[in-house]
């Protein structure tokens, strides 16, 4: 009897043993009891909108800034709000002297200036040993030939009088404007800055006569036609469909006169600094800077290659002159 027992009790340890060890493996049905690690599962289960991770959280604004030396109109707020939709944020850093916004975006103070074209550029290259570069064209404002006695200048007669500013790159410009128009040729290598002197072929035998630039209005009743600059003919009341010829936008002759989107060399490939460049030649952007100059200046869209190549032909130019 005993020992049917102590046999009895010890199945009793043993198979309260194994049922502890059982529990021990994972292998009961019945749930362990939840502690912190369960509960924070269960709280990431249950979750509606877990957290993103750090690549998708949004990115700050890309800060840029752009020297110019005038923002009035339209054109630059709408450039602002499309360049906020790409995640970038313009602001404006406004000059009253043209030599101003190159020596800040030397000196890091910008970081694009929008406000010369790259006549102005290789000058001021060449004289501040700088190496300012192009990443965008932006406007060209051509250079008219307005009249008050002829419609077009077909009209003009043999040995008239035709008035050119007298400094010298708006003489220069209005002579290539002439040439244009085929009423003279000038020498071949005449660069931006050329004369009367360096006409070579006057078939109509004009007579050229420079005057003060602010003049070239004021002498149109005493002259066949006067070239007159965009600034100067606003002032007079003129506008760019009553000039009976004006340069042409796209010329290779008016390439200088492209106003563009300038850099530091060394950021003349930030995507940033190109988006905003080609943010500018947009529809929307293109009718506010005809709205803005009143017709007088052009968007125009010529790829950065070209405009790098110009402007080392006109620093080279400039250097060869200087000799």
């Amino acid at each position: 009897m005993k020992k049917k027992l102590l046999m009895g009790l010890t199945m009793i340890v043993v198979m309260g043993v194994l049922a502890a060890c059982g529990s021990k493996n994972g292998n009961s049905s019945e749930p362990a009891a939840a502690g912190p690690a369960s509960s924070a599962s269960a709280s990431t289960a249950s979750s509606d909108s877990p957290s993103p991770s750090p690549s998708e959280e949004p990115k700050e604004p890309v800060k840029v800034k752009i020297g110019v030396t005038g923002s009035d109109g339209e054109t630059w707020p709408l450039l602002k709000k499309k360049a906020k939709e790409k995640n970038i944020d313009i602001e404006l850093v406004e000059f009253s002297d043209y030599t101003l916004p190159n020596l800040a975006l030397a000196n890091k103070e910008v970081d694009i200036n929008a406000f010369q074209h790259l006549a102005f550029l290789s000058q001021f290259n060449v004289e501040h040993n700088l190496n300012i570069v192009p990443i965008g064209s932006t406007v060209v404002a051509p250079l008219g030939l307005y009249s008050k006695k002829y419609k077009s200048v077909d009209e003009i007669p043999d040995g008239s009088k035709i008035a050119i500013p007298n400094d010298p790159a708006n003489q220069g410009r209005g002579l290539l404007v002439l040439q244009q128009a085929g009423l003279l040729k000038l020498k071949d290598d005449v660069g931006l800055y050329g004369t009367p002197d360096d006409i070579v072929d006057n078939p109509h035998k004009l007579n050229i006569v420079p005057v003060v630039a602010q003049q070239t209005p004021r002498v149109l009743p005493d002259v066949a036609a006067s070239i007159i600059n965009g600034g100067i003919a606003g002032q007079a009341g003129l506008k760019l469909e009553d000039a009976i010829f004006h340069d042409d936008p796209k010329a290779e002759s008016t390439r200088p006169y492209i106003n563009v989107f300038a850099v530091r060399a060394e950021d003349k490939d930030n995507e940033t600094y190109r988006t905003i460049a080609k943010l500018y030649q947009e529809p929307d952007v293109i009718e506010t800077v005809k709205k803005d100059s009143n017709g007088a200046s052009f968007v125009i869209d010529i790829p950065v290659d070209q405009l790098q190549a110009t402007l080392d032909k006109l620093i080279e130019q400039i250097k060869a002159e200087k000799k």
